[in-house]
């Protein structure tokens, strides 16, 4: 797929090289390899960043719309604990993978696996 973008391709679990075949396997495992393109995944390594973004935008958004609700409203505290920590759960799992694929996207459009000195 030509003049494909490989971040938005990325974020939508996809292959950043081609655009269309998978680029996990299961939830967060990347695939060995491309169905569509054979492009190597496997040497891709996100690390720990999409955690750590995923926790500061989960933390940020939460912590805001707990504060904004304290504030405004001042529930009882199990009005807390019943919103907001299985939403902090939700937001937490809904945005891990595709911040993962767009930081193995970002690696493969930035040529990051190239930079690598292993010697």
């Amino acid at each position: 797929m030509a003049g494909h973008n490989p971040l938005l391709a990325g974020l939508a679990g996809h292959c950043p090289n081609c655009g269309e075949g998978p680029l996990f396997e299961g939830f967060l495992k990347v695939s060995p390899r491309c169905e569509a393109c054979g492009y190597d995944l496997a040497k891709a390594d996100s690390g720990d960043g999409p955690a750590v973004f995923v926790i500061l935008i989960a933390g940020f958004l939460v912590a805001f719309a707990a504060l904004f609700t304290e504030v405004a409203y001042h529930p009882p505290i199990w009005v807390h604990l019943v919103v907001w920590l299985p939403l902090t759960v939700m937001v937490c799992l809904g945005l891990l993978r595709p911040m993962k694929g767009v930081m193995l996207a970002a690696q493969f459009a930035n040529r990051a696996s190239e930079a690598r000195n292993d010697d």
